[in-house]
């Protein structure tokens, strides 16, 4: 973890949801504007995923890296966070309890959003993101990682959206990944000899994602 990393609770639809925030190191140190906000969901809370987990992690990392504010959040169930899983559907609720509060932060009302998520995350930022655009707001680009578009009904996304898949995915399979993302004519970047977890491809994760946004 970040040692500068902030944890917090905040009240969300069903109790107290624990929450990790990270402050890019210009904003920190120099008081400069951050380039935007970000969110990052965790893989399967059932599974022993939690916001701790080392491609969220990541995730967090880089996009902080590149001047986002950038928030974890624990899913129901999982660490401080109150109430029980709920299959995706209140955990979409949560997150939009956690982006109604960073939202709120000062400065931070009118900033750049980019969602990303990490396996069952992938599925939850989706529909997420979906009704963020349902309902007209912003949103400047997602990142998805492990897509879980075998387990789950996961959301059509913006066409800019990054998707990042290892190739022998044991957990998803990158077929899958493919036959979802060819109906909405997406790409996806797929990391050679990695299975879902990313096993010492974290650094090749990382990689993809700055190259992105460069």
């Amino acid at each position: 973890m970040n040692p500068h990393t902030k944890k917090f609770l905040l009240d969300g639809p069903v109790g107290k949801i624990e929450v990790a925030c990270d402050l890019p190191d210009d904003t920190r140190e120099h008081q400069a504007a951050p380039r935007g906000i970000a969110l990052v969901a965790h893989p399967h809370p059932l599974f022993g995923g939690t916001m701790d987990n080392k491609v969220a992690q990541t995730l967090a990392r880089t996009l902080t890296q590149l001047n986002y504010v950038t928030y974890r959040t624990n899913f129901r169930g999982v660490g401080a966070t109150e109430g029980e899983h709920d299959n995706g559907v209140g955990e979409r609720d949560d997150l939009w309890a956690v982006l109604d509060h960073m939202r709120a932060q000062p400065g931070q009302a009118d900033l750049p959003l980019v969602l990303a998520g990490f396996s069952f995350g992938t599925f939850v930022v989706s529909h997420v993101a979906a009704r963020l655009l349902a309902e007209g707001h912003a949103l400047e680009r997602m990142v998805l990682v492990g897509t879980a578009t075998s387990r789950w009904e996961v959301a059509p996304v913006p066409s800019n959206t990054l998707v990042i898949h290892g190739e022998i995915d044991e957990t998803v399979p990158v077929q899958s990944v493919f036959d979802w993302a060819q109906p909405q004519e997406l790409p996806v970047v797929v990391i050679p000899g990695a299975e879902h977890f990313l096993h010492r491809k974290l650094h090749i994760l990382k990689r993809i994602v700055v190259d992105a946004w460069h």
